[in-house]
């Protein structure tokens, strides 16, 4: 899950999307290369360096016609189980004949994450892999996949969805993330894109890096270099649901339409919730957690959302939300740590 988010919403009006037209005949990612009308499926390769090497899968769809170029990206943690099925499926679920542009679909950057159920960072080099953007060359495998996917996927394509979720220990309620720039003509397209997609909750960004030689976030990087973009999170706790699955599918698809990649009308989420700030509560020791809210719940400053007991029961401290808001996620698992986050409240903007 992407965390800690700021901001104000600045009151645009949503301006219809402009892109670049792409034009060749194939359309190359790491050594997935398509022809027009076709489906191409290969990997992106990380090399090795200061430890081992991989492949991170990658799927070209390249559409019968010339438009925009889309990439949809997951699992940059890896068991955030939901958006990584959602990419997959977007694989088939595209008919490149129907399509106008071009799609690049990376399904799993975290290879190691997924296999090895290690949530939050990267066990290789024990990184979190949404945190390391642009990346070089000449790090560690964290740092060099993120390179890689700055190059071969962020740098070929003029939007992308970052997709999420909660991982093991978190129950998180859906809701997407709008970045807030200050270049009004490119936050109003992207404001248009997250509308698009459907989510009813979205979390304004507005203090994200604005150097895109250290921009640290998959989405911020293409921010960063004038590409309209958001981050959508679905799923929860390692649970693979249908509602969460088909949520980042179907919002996916809607953001085609809104591209004019695929036919169809777009209806986008009308009221959102819009939540101008997350505030995190971390542990101050360690224990085991249990709730008494669930993900979703609006609270008060104060209220109290879970206990900490020690390994025979006993309560040994309380959690109390630290601002008043919606519950965007609460720790899913009895397991706690000092400095291991609790709860996340969304400060809904008035």
């Amino acid at each position: 899950m992407r965390r800690l988010a700021t901001g104000v919403v600045l009151l645009l009006l949503a301006a219809p999307v402009t892109v670049a037209q792409d034009a060749p005949a194939t359309f190359s990612v790491g050594s997935a290369t398509a022809a027009r009308g076709q489906t191409a499926r290969g990997a992106i390769t990380v090399p090795p360096g200061v430890d081992a090497g991989y492949d991170i899968a990658v799927a070209v769809v390249h559409g019968a016609r010339p438009g925009p170029v889309l990439a949809i990206v997951a699992g940059s943690h890896g068991t955030e189980y939901a958006s990584i099925v959602a990419v997959a499926k977007l694989i088939d679920a595209v008919d490149p004949a129907q399509l106008a542009g071009t799609l690049i679909l990376v399904p799993l950057v975290n290879v190691a994450s997924f296999e090895r159920m290690v949530p939050h960072v990267n066990p290789v080099d024990n990184k979190n892999m949404n945190r390391f953007y642009p990346g070089t060359p000449t790090g560690s495998q964290t740092e060099r996949a993120s390179h890689a996917i700055t190059k071969e996927v962020i740098e070929k394509c003029d939007h992308l969805i970052d997709l999420h979720g909660g991982d093991l220990d978190e129950s998180l309620r859906p809701y997407s993330y709008w970045t807030v720039t200050g270049n009004q003509a490119q936050d109003a397209r992207s404001r248009e894109l997250v509308l698009a997609f459907g989510l009813d909750h979205i979390i304004i960004s507005a203090d994200r890096p604005t150097d895109p030689n250290a921009s640290r976030f998959l989405e911020n990087t293409a921010s960063t270099r004038g590409k309209p973009s958001f981050t959508a999170e679905a799923g929860y706790a390692g649970t693979v649901e249908t509602d969460d699955v088909d949520a980042l599918v179907n919002g996916s698809m809607n953001v085609m339409r809104a591209l004019k990649m695929l036919a169809g009308a777009v209806k986008p989420v009308e009221h959102p919730v819009w939540i101008e700030r997350t505030v995190t509560l971390s542990a101050d020791a360690g224990g085991m957690f249990v709730p008494t809210v669930k993900r979703g719940s609006y609270v008060d400053k104060g209220t109290k959302v879970g206990e900490v007991t020690d390994y025979l029961g006993k309560a040994i401290a309380e959690a109390r939300a630290p601002e008043a808001g919606i519950i965007t996620f609460i720790r899913a698992v009895p397991s706690l740590q000092k400095g291991d986050a609790i709860v996340a409240v969304g400060v809904v903007k008035r």
